[in-house]
Order: structure tokens, then sequence, then C-alpha cells
């Protein structure tokens, strides 16, 4: 079956990356929001492939996924040295900011679904300072425990009735990507992207890294410097377990031939 977003792809580990520049995967995202069929797409960071590599449910989202962008800077990387030149970093944060700016032109509605208490709705009162005319048709923090059958069914209903163009998902990895691809045929919405980070980074929760850092591929080191309990191990484990299936890899398919 064709991909409503189809892209080149490059295969890192086990994951099937979409290589693309930023502007074009921006296109494409624009022209899904007249999608007749629910178009999802993620965004992957290192942690999200490495986790994909023992995680079989996972590795199947990704592989189902309309579009795959790569929201780290070492995918990146390792994409161009793997011959896709195309490739650059689309992030969520990023996409976030271009969809709502853009969106404005063509009359994107936009539903938030995600956060803390309180959170969504302070990410769509700034969103709506930065971005006048923003339509946000929804905004909704779901209980962090499982719902029942009858509270999704009625958290779909509300979305489905706000009859939002965008639905953007803030609950975390990998919690987003199995929400997005469990509820993907049950949502009347032309475009579902799973985001995470964004919701606290722009509704004024959480400092995002500096620009330069962000280019750098430094973003990790910022955010561990700004929150160390929480991710030191995660991202020094995960980081250096990326680079180690990254040469073992790359050691096997030059015994292959590749």
């Amino acid at each position: 079956m064709k991909r409503a977003l189809e892209t080149p792809r490059v295969r890192i580990l086990t994951v099937p990356l979409s290589a693309q520049r930023y502007e074009r995967a921006i296109g494409r995202l624009l022209e899904a929001t007249g999608s007749e069929v629910p178009v999802r797409a993620h965004f992957c960071t290192v942690h999200s492939v490495v986790e994909a590599e023992s995680d079989g449910a996972l590795r199947s989202i990704f592989e189902s996924a309309d579009m795959l962008a790569m929201d780290g800077v070492p995918l990146v990387w390792v994409a161009r040295l793997r011959g896709a030149r195309e490739a650059e970093r689309v992030c969520g944060p990023d996409v976030m900011l271009s969809l709502c700016d853009r969106g404005r032109a063509i009359g994107l509605a936009h539903y938030f679904l995600g956060g803390k208490p309180g959170v969504p709705e302070e990410l769509a009162q700034q969103l709506t300072k930065r971005f006048p005319g923003l339509d946000v048709v929804g905004v909704e923090s779901p209980p962090f425990r499982d719902l029942s059958r009858a509270e999704d069914d009625a958290m779909v209903a509300r979305i489905n009735n706000a009859r939002p163009h965008v639905l953007w998902v803030g609950l975390g990895a990998p919690k987003q990507e199995h929400w997005a691809a469990d509820h993907q045929a049950r949502l009347r919405v032309p475009l579902i992207l799973p985001v995470g980070a964004a919701f606290d980074f722009h509704s004024g929760r959480v400092r995002r890294a500096p620009h330069w850092m962000q280019r750098a591929g430094l973003e990790w080191l910022f955010r561990i410097v700004a929150e160390p309990r929480r991710l030191l191990g995660r991202y020094v484990v995960t980081n250096s377990r990326f680079m180690w299936l990254v040469l073992l890899d790359a050691a096997r398919r030059r015994l292959r031939g590749k």
C-alpha cells in the first residue's frame, strides 16, 4: 500500500526514516490536512530508534507510519553517510510552529491533546498570542491512567465533533506513538502528529536549548543539564547504545558488501 506521505526512506537500524528537506516535509504535511483518511506522522529521536530495536510493537508502528521524520541530528548524520543527501532534521516542536503559522492562511483548525492539567490550555494561549488568528478547536489533558472504553470513546467523539484538521498528541513517548496508531482508524482527523516535548516547550513550562545547540546536535546535553535526575541515565545509556549499534550495523554492512 502506498503511503499518503511517501518519501525516500533510509533504514537506520530497524527504523525506515523519511529522508527529506524540512521545507518539503512541511509542504507534505500541509497537503495532508486535506486528506479524506487520517494520516499519521511521527518524529523519531535517537531514543525511539534504540527503543524500536527491542520493542516489536513500536517497530510495527513506525513501519506503518505515513511519515517518519528525523527528529535528531545524529540520525541525519547517519542518513547522509548512507547517501541520503536530502536528509534534514524535521523536529516536532519546530513543525508545530510552522504548521500553526502557515496553516492560518488556509484555515487550519488545531486540537491539542496531552500534557499535564493546564498545559494544553497554556499551549493554546501562547500559540494564539504568537500567531494571531490561530484556530484552536479543542484542548484536553487526559488522565495519566488507562481510560475505560467508555471514557476513550467519549474522548474520540469530542475530537471528531470538534473537526480539527490537525490533532497534536503530547502524551510522551512511546505512549503517544501507541495511542496515535491505535486510534488512527477511529479518528476523523486528516493529520495526527505525536509531538511530545513540544507541549512543554511552547506552553512555556520547559525552556528549550538555544538554536546553536539544536543545530550542533547538542539539545540532549542542554536537557540533561536542565533535568539531570530524570534524563542523565536515559541519554548516556541510550546515546552510547545507539553509537554501538550503528557501528555494529556498519560493520555488518561492510561484510555483506553494502
